[in-house]
């Protein structure tokens, strides 16, 4: 899910940035220092805007920079579980494929894409039903649900995110369109 949120920041200013501009200092070390990591919330910051200081800074002795409060608003980033989510096929392996969605990737074993055995396609790289023959490919667009989070704080892009697709209404969004359309013919019977 994706929030704008305030927080508030220390930013360490070293000595050799001190007579820059304070404010273009301080905007660069946000973003190096808040962007791509994972706040105490557990959220994936993706974007920072709005800074702005937050009283004097302040000398720490032994240390020759700059300790300076800030308050910025922050574009993030929080996979929750049981959320549903769009995303597209990244890869396909021999026990599921990827799916990325939004920043992140989340792993579709290949027990929970559907109803149905399935064959792995290495060559084609692809997953192939038995029974019903639906094929999912590198590029399809998928809705599915979070089933397990486990963010990695220092690395967030190595997270473990598993989903599912064993659910109605979700699937591969062209399984979704003819699921929807057969209903239709059928109600109108």
């Amino acid at each position: 899910m994706y929030m704008m949120v305030d927080r508030e920041a220390t930013i360490r200013i070293p000595p050799d940035l001190l007579g820059e501009n304070l404010d273009e200092v301080l905007v660069h070390l946000t973003y190096q220092q808040v962007e791509g990591k994972v706040d105490e919330d557990r959220n994936l910051v993706l974007l920072v805007t709005g800074i702005d200081r937050s009283g004097d800074g302040r000398i720490v002795h032994g240390d020759g920079g700059v300790y300076q409060d800030i308050k910025y608003e922050a574009l993030v980033f929080k996979p929750d579980n049981k959320e549903v989510v769009v995303g597209t096929v990244c890869e396909v392996l021999k026990y599921g494929a990827f799916v990325r969605f939004g920043p992140l990737d989340g792993l579709l074993h290949i027990s929970q894409v559907m109803d149905d055995r399935i064959d792995v396609d290495p060559t084609s790289k692809r997953l192939i039903g038995r029974d019903t023959k639906r094929e999912l490919r590198l590029g399809d667009k998928v809705k599915a649900r979070i089933v397990a989070v486990n963010v990695n704080e220092r690395s967030p892009r190595e997270s473990k995110i598993g989903l599912t697709m064993r659910q109605n209404g979700l699937g591969k969004l062209d399984w979704i369109i003819e699921a929807r359309k057969k209903e239709e013919e059928e109600a109108k019977k």
